[in-house]
C-alpha cells in the first residue's frame, strides 16, 4: 500500500559478504536477514554458505571468513528456501542495495530453484537503500561508509563486514533517518523520492568520473 506509513509495514534487512565484487563471477559466503515487523526487530538470521570455491585472501580481509569457515557449510541453493521463507513479504533493504540484490538474484537464478513469491526475490520490488539517504542528508561529510554513518549516529556497529551485524546497523539507520522531515513517511512517498535522489547522485558521479 504506497499510502500506508512505511514505519508500519514490514522490512527485512539483508546483507551479504562474497568472494568478490562481480555476482556473475564471484559467490556468497554469507547472507542475513533481518526482520522488522510492528516497530520491532521479530527475527534476525545468517547463514554460512560454501561458495564451491576459494575464498580470495583479499575478499578474507574484508569480513574475515575464511575456506575454514565454509567447509562445512551448506550450498546456497541448499539454504535458498529458508533465506525466501524467512524475508517472506517483507520490504527489502539494505546498505548500498543494489550490491546486494544482484547477488542474491544471480545466486537464487544458479541455484536452478525459482524463488516463491517473496518481496525480496523479485526483480521488480525497489529495495529500500539507507545509502541513498546517507549521501542526502549528510551531504556534507566526506565518508559515507556504514561503520561512519553508524558513528555519526550514535548507533553501534561491532563487527563491520559480518553480514548480521551490518544488516542490523542499516536498518537502525534507515530508522534514524526515518525522523527527519526529508524523509516522507508514505511508503509509494518514499520510494519515488529515493529514485529521485538515486537518479541525482548517479548523475553526479558520472559528472565527476568524466572530468577526471
Amino acid at each position: 500500500d504506497g499510502e500506508a506509513p512505511w514505519l508500519e509495514l514490514p522490512l527485512v534487512s539483508i546483507d551479504t559478504e562474497t568472494t568478490g565484487r562481480d555476482p556473475d563471477l564471484d559467490r556468497v559466503v554469507e547472507v542475513a536477514c533481518v526482520v522488522f515487523r510492528g516497530g520491532a526487530v521479530v527475527e534476525a538470521r545468517s547463514w554460512l554458505v560454501n561458495p564451491g570455491r576459494p575464498i580470495p585472501e583479499a575478499a578474507f580481509q574484508v569480513h574475515g571468513i575464511g575456506d575454514d569457515a565454509v567447509a562445512g557449510a551448506p550450498s546456497f541453493a541448499a539454504v535458498a528456501a529458508e533465506i525466501v521463507s524467512c524475508c517472506g513479504d517483507a520490504i527489502p533493504l539494505a546498505y548500498n542495495a543494489e550490491f546486494d540484490r544482484r547477488f542474491l538474484h544471480a545466486e537464487f537464478a544458479r541455484s536452478g530453484q525459482p524463488p516463491a513469491d517473496a518481496a525480496m526475490a523479485r526483480s521488480g520490488v525497489d529495495w529500500l537503500d539507507p545509502l541513498v539517504w546517507a549521501r542526502e542528508l549528510q551531504a556534507s561529510e566526506r565518508s559515507r561508509a556504514l561503520g561512519d554513518v553508524c558513528a555519526r549516529l550514535g548507533i553501534a556497529l561491532e563487527h563491520a563486514h559480518r553480514a548480521t551485524s551490518d544488516a542490523e546497523a542499516a536498518l537502525q539507520v534507515l530508522l534514524a533517518f526515518a525522523r527527519d522531515p526529508r524523509v516522507p513517511e508514505r511508503y509509494g512517498a518514499l520510494v519515488q523520492e529515493q529514485r529521485r535522489l538515486a537518479r541525482l547522485q548517479d548523475e553526479r558521479s558520472r559528472f565527476w568520473r568524466g572530468r577526471s
